[in-house]
């Protein structure tokens, strides 16, 4: 479920040794690393640029020893100059960026490895004195890569739905999307990853002792996950149901997938009331019962087949938030099910509403349905705003079906609480459930989507491996992965994310937070829930201005939770000024008018400046 119960905190006695151990082994300081932009001008530098401050600045990257080192100096000087650097509450690095992808060049007919380019980074991190994350990513976000159409045009290296491959898609923030497959390590796709992984690792291990201990930590590939149609616009709970991976590596992997776990055919028929003669027969689920005929139930697949029903919507009440929530009552067929606080980031609520001046207005509780009788219920919503008297939101009617589709029925009902209109300075919308809707469970769909987390589980861990087999075996090694049911819109089983986001043998969590995430609640409620005691946070954005105070304070709750780095993006700044170059709209600097970003950089160097 989306919205988790809050654990209970242990006491000081209830601490192990090894959580004892753990705490006594957190550095002293807060690690921040913003990832710096460094790659278009400077790595991957022809020579002279076209004006003085571009002409100087190529200057120091290019050469025999030419490195990024004085650039990222440069930027990171300006959030904070080397001076003082011992005394300041929060310690100062930065993240490289290693584009796997990027770092080839065509060769007549096949591709090599940009060794310039390698050296760069490499020389990079020796000459700089601070400490770093390398991150080496290859996510389905382009790169601008030459190599990128080469690949794409192989149908082995994309994903599939039940309609075949998946072709390219592009982004609203300029990105384009190759739509990556991962089901399985045998692909020329993952074959140069490993390449352009081997080369940096090969190049970093001839560096000396004293600069490999500067790499804190290696943050893995990026936000992998599985993918579908329109990505921008299809990560929510409508439209067509199309997700990946149904190749045939997948197909058979799944059928593996559940002999390991149920060893005979006779067990599995028993679990989900089917009468299959061998795990040959099982196919994934890949239809929609109510667009398509089916042959067999267990094919049946949509954003709620797994066994629950999202009921969403959002709330602005005037002069509640923050700390005061108001809070969601739900009732099915008159009887309370559930609350849920309003805390969750709407940030599209917000950019349609501006006047509301608070994006946290979003709430969502996931409603089981797989044990309920079927026919017809009634869903009532309520908001409570702290009178006595809850304000009526919404009522809905679901139809809970059986496999036999039979029509539903109304149940009986029980009389609702009494309950008052919305007040005219309330504004609110119940998104889910649609009026009039029917649910069907099928009880493969779990299966099916545990496969498929399993799936982006092996294959960071194949990298992990990788990473392992090198000289920084010892170095901490992160994922880089989006939380998605910090998204109240999102259908998170698309992603099939979760399993990557447990406890891993050796990564540790790597998460990208950006929103109510970043401050608020959410997030360390399903920390403690799921026990990481240590992660990272590879992309930090709030997606509102904070003064410094306020900034800091949502640093230090991560140190406190056990956070090991912060990364947020930084511009590349040389000489005094903004590097030409494109610039991504989540980056904290001056320049940025996007998402309070140009405050945020302010607080960042505010906060910096501070003693411990």
């Amino acid at each position: 479920a989306v919205l988790v119960a809050c654990a209970s905190f242990l006491s000081i006695a209830a601490l192990t040794q090894a959580t004892l151990l753990h705490l006594r082994d957190r550095p002293s300081r807060m690690f921040l690393a913003p990832m710096i932009g460094v790659i278009e001008p400077c790595i991957l530098s022809q020579g002279p640029g076209t004006d003085k401050q571009a002409d100087s600045l190529a200057r120091s990257c290019t050469g025999a020893q030419g490195s990024a080192a004085a650039l990222v100096e440069s930027t990171l000087g300006d959030l904070l100059p080397r001076d003082g650097k011992g005394q300041n509450r929060y310690e100062l690095g930065y993240t490289l960026p290693v584009p796997l992808l990027k770092l080839f060049k065509p060769s007549g007919a096949d591709w090599v490895i940009n060794d310039e380019a390698v050296g760069r980074l490499v020389r990079t991190l020796r000459d700089t004195d601070r400490p770093s994350i390398v991150y080496l990513f290859s996510t389905h976000f382009g790169q601008d890569a030459p190599i990128e159409k080469a690949l794409s045009a192989d149908p082995a290296n994309l994903s599939v739905t039940p309609n075949g491959p998946l072709p390219n898609d592009t982004y609203h923030f300029g990105s384009d999307i190759f739509n990556w497959s991962f089901a399985k390590t045998g692909t020329p796709l993952t074959a140069r990853r490993v390449q352009a992984v081997q080369a940096v690792l090969n190049e970093i291990c001839k560096l000396e002792p004293r600069h490999i201990e500067k790499i804190r930590g290696v943050t893995l590939l990026g936000e992998l996950h599985h993918l579908f149609p329109n990505f921008q616009g299809g990560m929510g709970f409508t439209g067509p149901y199309l997700v990946s991976d149904y190749s045939d590596a997948s197909k058979q992997g799944f059928r593996a997938f559940l002999q390991r776990n149920y060893g005979q055919i006779e067990r599995l028929n028993q679990a989900l009331g089917t009468s299959w003669t061998s795990f040959e027969e099982v196919a994934p689920p890949s239809k929609d019962v109510r667009t398509t005929p089916l042959r067999d139930f267990t094919e049946h697949i949509d954003s709620f087949a797994h066994g629950f029903l999202p009921i969403a919507g959002w709330a602005h009440v005037k002069g509640l938030g923050g700390n005061s929530p108001a809070w969601i009552r739900i009732y099915r067929n008159g009887e309370l099910i559930g609350r849920t606080p309003v805390d969750l980031g709407r940030q599209d609520v917000l950019e349609a509403l501006p006047g509301l001046g608070d994006a946290n207005t979003g709430w969502r509780f996931d409603m089981p349905f797989k044990d309920l009788p079927t026919g017809l219920h009634r869903i009532d919503v309520f908001l409570e705003d702290g009178s006595a008297t809850p304000m009526h939101l919404a009522t809905r009617h679901v139809a809970i079906m059986g496999r036999t589709q039979q029509t539903p029925q109304p149940l009986p009902q029980k009389a609702l609480p009494a309950s008052r209109p919305l007040s005219e300075t309330t504004k609110a919308h119940l998104d889910l459930p649609a009026d009039q809707s029917s649910y069907f469970y099928n009880p493969l769909v779990p299966l099916w989507h545990a496969f498929r987390g399993q799936q982006v589980v092996d294959y960071l861990e194949f990298f992990a491996e990788r990473v392992g087999q090198s000289c920084l075996s010892q170095t901490k090694r992160y994922t880089h992965q989006i939380i998605p049911f910090t998204n109240p819109g999102w259908d998170a089983n698309k992603f099939a994310i979760d399993a990557s986001l447990q406890k891993l043998k050796d990564i540790r969590l790597g998460a990208s937070l950006y929103g109510e995430p970043t401050y608020g609640t959410s997030f360390a409620q399903w920390l403690r829930a799921t026990g990481h005691k240590a992660y990272g946070v590879t992309e930090f954005h709030p997606l509102k201005a904070m003064q410094a105070s306020e900034f800091q304070t949502a640093l230090d709750a991560h140190a406190n939770r056990g956070a090991e780095f912060i990364s947020f993006f930084l511009e590349p700044r040389w000489e005094g000024k903004l590097v030409d170059r494109g610039h991504n709209i989540f980056s904290l600097d001056p320049a940025n008018a996007k998402f309070g970003s140009a405050q945020l950089y302010e607080s960042a160097r505010e906060a910096l400046k501070r003693q411990r």
